[in-house]
């Protein structure tokens, strides 16, 4: 069954938006790692992506969680 553009909207409205982060690296290194470690809460899996590291030593990124396959 193909897969109309009203579907495909509605389906990403009910996704969570990203949440970003901006801490120094030992705290994002533990962030992440807890992040990564994290179960499926229902039917989505938590992901770390988009990180940068900002001219203040800071590092930047973005926790979003992806749909799981069923």
């Amino acid at each position: 069954m193909p897969v109309r553009p009203h579907d495909l909207a509605a389906r990403m409205s009910a996704m969570q938006p990203p949440q970003i982060f901006k801490l120094t690296i030992e705290e994002a290194r533990c962030k992440a790692r807890e992040i990564l470690n994290q179960l499926p809460h229902g039917n989505f899996t938590p992901i770390v992506e988009n990180w940068r590291q900002l001219p203040n030593g800071q590092i930047e990124f973005t926790m979003r969680h992806l749909r799981t396959a069923d």
